[in-house]
């Protein structure tokens, strides 16, 4: 059997998808292995969303490309939405990559794998990417105690500006008897104890296989799972967040108070280009009545700056929306112009240049935010999932329900005793370093 190397670029749902290629290419008896090198066979799971994620992309397929030619790895496969996008036509322009497989076509992994050790040259497969969603089983691979779980694939909302619905089809969701089975396996049989809800919009969970929102109903069965502490939600589309589900977030204990409810903005003119439902003021009053309905909220969005038609008044106001709503988390990123897209023909558009310096001037007003919001916190005490240990600093990090993995930071935690990962532990925040808390551990 083969040596396999796994590289999973991009965003939570697509370390999902890893995790189930994994799980079947260990099921075929196939070894996976931490380094390229020396692997007979090394496969990419690609982003293709915007220009910085293709170029990281194509970065780490020429990595591998040079560890091929110096005769140390045999093949290469992509995966993901960057071979979605650009297709067999990765082949001319990529000559090191042996195999293409689109998104609708992760499971075919395994025999793709097989072909190509047999021999076979130049293989190029995508499946459906509207295809129905089935529950397939994974390998965990992030750090103890938490895990993704996708509820729903691809996208009806098709903004302005997103390839995701060419790439990842029309919103299906996942049955909720499959998710349920997923969700206490994960629980039971790998000590989760904290689940995070993913989906391109997971407001609009149930309303294609049951008629109608199924998010409410989805939380409050996952709760009833013994030992399962923490529900995390991502991504909330705002018109989607109605009462019912702010009812549910509310008095579900295992909710954590914690939204990702990206924005993209609050001009009403951009946020119409856009092609985004709801206006300026609809966005205010949704974070307002957020605030008033769940106690210890902490919010994170994302923003987009550059669209084209967007001026120093639309900026202003985006400006002005973040000093008011002081959302805690923020990404801030400069438009990406992607053929295929309405948004790329749009005239008017600020230069690459003039959109990375309203970027940097809106993160800047993000990190003072940021900073209060952790001086503030300074002294108060929270429970902490420990979830790793910094040989480099002799120190064990971990999260409170304010931070999200890989996009929030850590907090440091300072003991004289060993912790066991994956476990809850009580903890005083007593000072702010670099951004993030550092926290005594309490008896």
């Amino acid at each position: 059997m083969a040596k396999i190397a796994l590289i999973s670029l991009g965003c939570a749902k697509n370390q999902v998808n890893l995790e189930e290629m994994r799980h079947l290419l260990q099921e075929a008896g196939h070894e996976i292995v931490a380094h390229a090198e020396g692997a007979d066979v090394g496969v990419i799971n690609t982003c293709g969303f915007i220009d910085a994620a293709k170029s990281e992309a194509i970065g780490h397929i020429m990595e591998l490309g040079e560890i091929k030619a110096a005769g140390k790895l045999q093949k290469i496969i992509i995966t993901g939405c960057l071979s979605q996008r650009y297709g067999d036509e990765i082949f001319a322009e990529l000559s090191e990559v042996d195999a293409v497989l689109g998104t609708g076509s992760y499971y075919e992994i395994v025999s793709v794998v097989d072909r190509l050790l047999r021999g076979e040259q130049k293989i190029a497969i995508f499946g459906d990417i509207d295809a129905a969603l089935e529950t397939k089983a994974r390998t965990i691979t992030n750090s103890p105690g938490w895990a993704y779980v996708k509820i729903a694939e691809g996208c009806d909302n098709n903004c302005a500006y997103c390839v995701i619905p060419s790439l990842r089809g029309k919103f299906r969701s996942r049955p909720m008897e499959g998710l349920l089975d997923e969700a206490r396996h994960l629980v039971e049989e790998h000590g989760v104890h904290e689940l995070i809800l993913v989906a391109q919009d997971i407001t609009q969970y149930g309303k294609d296989l049951y008629g109608e929102r199924k998010l409410p109903e989805l939380i409050q069965k996952l709760a009833e799972i013994p030992g399962l502490a923490w529900i995390r939600l991502h991504y909330l589309y705002p018109d989607g967040i109605d009462d019912a589900l702010i009812k549910a977030i509310r008095d579900t204990a295992q909710v954590v108070p914690y939204l990702d409810i990206p924005v993209q903005h609050v001009s009403d003119k951009i946020l119409t280009a856009m092609r985004r439902r709801g206006t300026g003021a609809e966005v205010r009053g949704l974070i307002q009545k957020l605030r008033r309905e769940i106690p210890g909220l902490v919010l994170r969005t994302s923003l987009i700056v550059g669209l084209p038609g967007e001026g120093e008044a639309e900026l202003e106001e985006l400006a002005s929306f973040l000093q008011e709503a002081k959302i805690e988390r923020v990404g801030i990123f400069p438009y990406s112009p992607q053929e295929g897209t309405d948004a790329y023909n749009m005239p008017y558009r600020p230069t690459q240049e003039e959109a990375e310096r309203r970027a940097e001037l809106l993160l800047d007003l993000a990190s003072q935010i940021l900073d209060r919001f952790n001086q503030e916190r300074i002294g108060r005490e929270a429970q902490i999932l420990c979830t790793g240990y910094d040989e480099t600093c002799g120190m064990y990090y971990g999260r409170s329900y304010a931070e999200s993995p890989d996009i929030d930071g850590l907090i440091w935690l300072e003991t004289d005793s060993d912790l066991t990962l994956g476990t809850f532990y009580r903890v005083r925040y007593v000072k702010e370093q670099d951004g993030e808390l550092v926290g005594e551990v309490m008896a």
